[in-house]
């Protein structure tokens, strides 16, 4: 995630901190400060904030560690100020799997409570937890009711949380992946408005968790909708056979009249019969802004490329070049060279299926 810093890498998992955490941080010092509390109170309840966070990655490493007990890597972990957002490469297809990865997050706050309650027990503090005041109560009671409060508010069935991925795993053993998604993201979005009705009279942090669950659940059942129209279709369904490729030779001036001559963006790019890699858009433009308009091709492109097998699946596909942000993939078969596989051409299959399909329904609805 941009304007992160990066705080360490646990098993591969890089932990990021976003730059307005640091605005939260100041707000937790100055809110104390302004109460008329000392600075040493108020670096305590920076402190404290921080054990919640160090919390908050605990809980995401939870989610992290048991998708990978499946396979599933995790690319990483950053920290913002609404909490912790893991971002794993896949969501696991499987219901049982995801249902197992999406509740180890609140089990791990389960864990810290009971860790916590044994240290009270031993430090003769279990019999304080009655109490009302908050003011009152020690740092490792305080964290203990924030850790209920976080795993019990991640339960909610507002889905992409917790708690909505759980429903929509238990749903999807019986209703299919794609009905049980509307139906979670339904009951997700309903939630959200909940939220930010609540926020607007009590706390306006529920305002931006409300609007975060509304957009999430709307992404979701999009990409979810996404996945089940490109449901059983390969890569060579929607690879382009018709395109042009480049001499490593060629200059720049050359590649500036094939994209202006059509709408290809990207170019594979050869010398005697070796595919050497592509030459990308931006990569043509940034030599252009450098001032290398008379350069060779070979200088200019990009020799890291992974082609993609023709009968791949296409979903599992765009998501891999969406994730990698990749625009354009060579596709093989037979070890040779057959097309190129674009997100725009994608894009285009998909809008060409879903109205076939609309159509395929509105007839049947009219014969019935």
């Amino acid at each position: 995630m941009k304007w992160s810093l990066k705080l360490g890498n646990v098993k591969g998992i890089g932990i990021y901190l976003h730059w307005t955490f640091a605005l939260l941080i100041l707000w937790i010092f100055m809110s104390h400060l302004n109460a008329g509390q000392s600075a040493s109170q108020a670096m305590a309840g920076v402190g404290f904030i921080l054990a919640l966070f160090a919390c908050v990655v605990l809980h995401e490493f939870g989610h992290a560690f048991t998708a990978m007990h499946y396979g599933i890597r995790t690319r990483d972990i950053t920290l913002l100020p609404i909490g912790g957002v893991a971002r794993l490469e896949s969501i696991p297809q499987n219901p049982a799997q995801e249902f197992w990865v999406s509740l180890a997050g609140p089990a791990v706050n389960g864990a810290i409570i009971v860790a916590i309650l044994i240290l009270l027990s031993l430090s003769g503090g279990i019999h304080r937890l009655a109490e009302n005041d908050w003011l009152k109560t020690s740092f490792l009671e305080r964290l203990m009711w924030v850790n209920l409060f976080i795993g019990t508010f991640n339960l909610l069935p507002a889905f992409p949380m917790d708690g909505g991925r759980i429903l929509r795993a238990i749903l999807a053993s019986r209703l299919g992946r794609p009905r049980a998604t509307r139906i979670a993201a339904t009951t997700g979005q309903a939630m959200a408005i909940l939220f930010c009705i609540i926020g607007f009279m009590n706390n306006p942090f529920l305002v931006f968790i409300g609007i975060f669950v509304y957009l999430g659940a709307q992404s979701e059942a999009s990409q979810v909708q996404i996945e089940s129209t490109l449901e059983g279709l390969k890569v060579r369904d929607a690879m382009i056979t018709k395109y042009r490729s480049l001499s490593a030779q060629d200059t720049l001036t050359t590649a500036v009249e094939e994209l202006l001559a059509g709408s290809q963006q990207d170019f594979p790019v050869y010398h005697e019969q070796e595919m050497l890699g592509l030459l990308r858009r931006n990569d043509l433009v940034q030599a252009l802004h450098d001032g290398k308009k008379g350069a060779t091709i070979r200088e200019a492109m990009n020799g890291e490329w992974t082609p993609v097998d023709q009968f791949d699946d296409l979903a599992r596909t765009l998501e891999s070049m969406t994730n990698l942000q990749c625009a354009t993939l060579p596709v093989t078969g037979n070890g040779k060279m057959v097309g190129l596989l674009t997100l725009e051409n994608i894009g285009e299959l998909i809008l060409i299926n879903s109205a076939l399909s609309e159509s395929s329904s509105a007839r049947t609805k009219t014969l019935s």
